[in-house]
């Protein structure tokens, strides 16, 4: 009996096992990840402590207590020792009997920060050099049954990079890199080695040159085959029928006759079979097949994300050798650069599924200086809070990183489309042979990757580095007349070999026929390359911020695609308060200039604020007021861009997020609050807007559309005064086609007044479609400092029901941009930085664990007159 109860409690053991890996038993793999029992140290010093992986040296320093909080005050300056010694990891790990019985032993590490030397055993397996590459290495012979070790050996990036500038000879440009803040003098190395730029520091971001297992360390053991990439190729899709070929990359170790099979899960149906010889090594086999009425996947707002999950499995004699999955979606998506009459130029639009998609978005950067602490969590609030701003697209930028497959997961659930730099940004790169090719394989790492993604738009080459040299032309940021002739004709053919050859060809040779662009921005090959112009490619708009251009300027500067344009704020008092104390509420103060890190910029927000508003004198107004500012300006940028539909086809704003706590173009701050610019992004972003702009006594007002269908109504221009006096009102029927942007009313601007002050009233636009209201906008006729407002008083009742709270607020004046908060708790808001006209009830609702009789006591808000 004893030996029947030990039975069947193997057996359960056994079945528990298959259930948490179907693999497991087949005997053919097995993955152990090793990432736990770290310790770490300064090479050759001090005690070993211990350390989190994945993970960096400077989170694992702060974790032991022996620096302090490198974001807090100005700790930076004191943390710059960190980069330029070299630090060292070890842990152990077992190697059971069955996993050392395997034919194959490879240990794969997917991220190590950067010049890393791996010794397993004593024995050196490793030396990395690319922070950005996956590395795969061959450890059968190296691994002991039982007990093993691993030792990571971390070089200084800064000693390495200075080593390879001096072999490279020449200095080469590299403007965001904030040398001088790291004690190096001119010494920009960051162009040298394959590291994330903004690590080096941005104007946006601080110095911290990391170090460490920054991604995790896996064990593969296998026997027979091996599964290394399945590609789904959709070489052509329609809504009838979708030509798919599963492209599976093998290995083996065993010969003979197998079949491949291609199983779509959502019916648990073979879609195709193949019979082949299976040989030694690495072998690539093609299964062609077709879907009928494909279920499309669409971007947010546009239709459904669905999606298909693929299973390959490779069989021999009715066992099971190998398997492998893959999620993706069936979707045609391009991007169409067509010749036309509109300035002698090209469209530059995107193209899913025979539908030109109007993008909508911003730029996004790594959100976090330590890349581990960038968690699924993290992941998951930041495109939530991309889709409930009805944005369908993110430029991943190219000083930060490749990110982490769990974000573009997220993008391919969400419908956002993703635009994705190569990892070069506002530098050039040196062009040695060994240098080229440390590119090439991380560029095929990362395709190989990403690839099956449908959020995968666009493959650019870099960030602004065209337009900063501009080779052949009298402009740029003066990078080239720094250089002799051979000198300049190297490093511009470096550039080519790099944008033009090496990444297209990886590209061209790993995606299915993916859309590549050399930079961003530029007017395009072979059409006034370097341009960032208004006919044609994509365009960077800075006019407004350093060129000192006011916001009415966005009018007039509108391109085909507008990738990046911005303007700076402040974070909220409430984030502020954890980097600063007291001492430092002054936007002139060390602690704060030390958290901007554009030139000159909080001086610039304050410029900028006196234009529009009356500037006021309080810390946290004055931070509040930051927001109202951005918020304003980058609202009349993304609304000229719909209006300009389809001569403009994209809109991105920079930036959509924060690494660190920092006064910047962020809409999002970096302890995940939203700032008004998200807030007016998610109105100036819904799926139809009605939008207005006044010029030659006219105001023209628009009905944008992104619908695949027709919009049909009533538009109601109601004109009131600050105290809620309804003083004109018009209404005329609109109607627009599916996915335009048409201009259905001009009325003199005399007419909408009737005999009003401009100082005095407010045009509510209220687009109808029966009871229902369709969009809502304002117009005001004066700038905010020139409006009569006189100081409101608000009445705010808080309600709560089957578990939700919200507010009932009503005022007696009209409130303008009005913030709520509550002082020490963070909390969301479902409208904020919101226009309060007297006679009407708002409803906001909040997402909070405070109880009702907290908020009631504690409720506080901030409007344009608030002091």
């Amino acid at each position: 009996m004893r030996k029947m109860k030990l039975l069947m409690g193997t057996i359960c053991m056994m079945c528990l096992m298959v259930l948490i890996n179907p693999l497991y038993m087949s005997a053919q793999n097995e993955n152990v990840s090793i990432n736990t029992g770290w310790q770490f140290r300064q090479a050759g010093l001090g005690d070993w402590l211990p350390a989190t992986v994945p993970g960096t040296v400077h989170t694992d320093l702060l974790s032991n207590k022996k620096i302090e909080d490198p974001f807090y005050r100005t700790n930076e300056k004191k943390q710059q020792w960190i980069d330029k010694v070299n630090w060292e990891y070890r842990t152990t790990f077992k190697v059971t009997p069955q996993q050392f019985s395997y034919q194959c032993g490879e240990m794969v590490f997917y991220g190590l920060d950067t010049y890393a030397d791996v010794y397993l055993n004593g024995q050196l397996i490793l030396s990395a050099d690319n922070m950005f590459r996956t590395w795969r290495v061959d450890v059968k012979k190296d691994l002991h049954e039982g007990s093993n070790e691993l030792r990571i050996y971390f070089h200084s990036p800064i000693v390495k990079g200075l080593d390879l500038q001096e072999k490279h000879g020449v200095m080469l440009p590299a403007g965001n890199d904030q040398s001088e803040n790291g004690g190096l003098g001119p010494n920009g190395v960051s162009v040298f080695t394959r590291k994330a730029g903004y690590h080096y520091g941005w104007d946006w971001g601080p110095r911290f040159v990391t170090s460490g297992i920054w991604r995790s360390i896996e064990t593969e053991f296998w026997n027979n085959v091996k599964i290394d990439h399945l590609f789904i190729r959709q070489p052509h899709v329609t809504a009838k029928e979708a030509e798919l070929t599963a492209e599976v990359n093998l290995r083996a170790v065993t010969t003979g006759e197998a079949t491949v099979k291609v199983i779509d899960r959502s019916d648990n149906r073979v879609v195709t079979t193949q019979q082949i010889t299976l040989s030694t090594g690495q072998q690539t086999v093609n299964l062609p097949f077709i879907i009928q009425n494909p279920r499309l996947w669409w971007t947010n707002g546009l239709g459904k994300q669905n999606l298909y999950n693929f299973e390959v499995t490779v069989e021999q004699n009715g066992k099971v050798l190998a398997q492998g999955e893959q999620t993706t979606g069936i979707r045609s998506l391009h991007l169409i650069r067509k010749k036309d009459a509109k300035g002698n130029g090209e469209s530059f639009y995107f193209e899913l599924n025979g539908v030109p998609v109007f993008a909508k978005g911003a730029d996004y950067i790594p959100s976090d200086n330590f890349l581990p602490r960038v968690t699924k969590e993290v992941y998951k609030k930041t495109i939530d809070d991309v889709v409930a701003a009805n944005m369908n697209m993110l430029r991943v930028w190219g000083g930060g990183v490749f990110e982490d497959d769990e974000f573009y997961k997220l993008c391919d659930e969400k419908g956002i489309l993703i635009w994705q730099d190569f990892l070069f940004a506002c530098s050039m790169y040196p062009g040695e042979e060994s240098f080229m090719e440390s590119v090439k394989q991380e560029a095929i790492d990362n395709v190989v990757r990403m690839r099956n993604h449908p959020c995968i738009a666009l493959w650019c080459g870099n960030n602004e580095i065209d337009t900063a040299w501009q080779e052949d032309t009298n402009s740029g940021w003066g990078w080239k007349e720094q250089y002799n002739k051979e000198q300049r004709a190297q490093i511009w053919a470096d550039y080519q070999k790099i944008f033009h050859s090496l990444l297209p060809e990886v590209i061209k040779e790993y995606t299915d026929g993916d859309d590549y662009w050399p930079s961003s921005p530029m007017g395009g090959p072979g059409i006034n390359q370097h341009a960032d112009g208004k006919t044609s490619g994509d365009v960077h708009y800075w006019g407004v911020w350093h060129g000192l251009n006011k916001f009415e300027e966005f009018e007039t500067h509108v391109g085909r695609f507008m990738s990046e344009y911005g303007f700076q704020s402040f974070p909220e008092f409430e984030s502020v308060k954890k980097y600063t104390v007291p001492a430092d509420y002054n936007i002139e103060s060390e602690v704060m200039a030390a958290h901007q890190r554009g030139s000159g910029g909080n001086l610039l927000i304050k410029k900028y604020m006196g234009w529009d508003y009356k500037v006021p004198e309080g810390f946290e107004q004055f931070l509040y007021m930051s927001q109202v500012l951005q918020a304003r300006g980058i609202k009349a940028a993304m609304e000229a861009h719909r209006r300009a539909k389809p001569y403009c086809m994209g809109t991105l704003y920079w930036q959509l997020n924060d690494c660190w706590p920092v006064a910047s173009w962020s809409g999002i701050d970096y302890y995940r609050n939203w700032k008004a610019l998200h807030y007016a992004a998610r109105e100036a972003y819904k799926p139809v807007i009605v939008s207005s702009y006044e010029k030659d006594g006219k105001l023209g007002i628009y009905v944008i559309s992104d619908e695949l269908k027709p919009v049909k109504g009533i538009l109601d221009v109601e004109v009131f005064d600050f105290d809620g006096k309804l003083r004109n009102k018009m209404s005329l029927p609109f109607s627009v086609a599916a996915n335009v942007s048409k201009e259905v009313a001009n009325p003199e601007v005399k007419k909408i007044l009737n005999g009003s002050d401009e100082k005095d009233v407010v045009a509510i636009l209220t687009l109808r479609s029966g009871d229902e209201v369709v969009a809502m906008n304002e117009a005001y006729f004066a700038k905010p400092k020139d409006l009569n407002l006189t100081k409101p008083t608000l009445t705010i009742n808080v309600n709560e029901k089957d578990g939700k709270k919200w507010l009932e607020v009503t005022s007696d004046k009209l409130a303008c941009s009005v913030m709520f908060y509550i002082p020490g708790h963070q909390l969301f808001f479902s409208d904020n930085y919101i226009d309060i006209l007297p006679g009407k009830t708002y409803h906001i609702e909040m997402t909070t664990d405070l109880s009702k009789e907290e908020i009631s006591s504690q409720i506080k808000y901030r409007h344009l007159l608030s002091e």
